[in-house]
């Protein structure tokens, strides 16, 4: 019988190990795709404020 818990706990261990690299793959990728939105939403923003020549996001300067 110990060595049949032995193995269920084994494979438990598996499992868990296998979730736990899968989300870091999909942290890691999430990350990635923030950074991105982020740069498109400065350049973004730099853009408006240079057509409407306003300050918009109040940092003292238009760009």
């Amino acid at each position: 019988m110990g060595l049949f818990w032995d193995l269920i706990q084994q494979s438990q261990l598996a499992d868990q190990k296998g979730k736990a690299e899968s989300l870091e793959e999909r942290v890691a990728e999430l990350e990635k795709e923030l950074s991105t939105t982020k740069a498109l939403l400065l350049k973004t923003l730099q853009i408006l404020e240079e057509r409407s020549g306003r300050d918009i996001n109040n940092d003292g300067k238009i760009g």
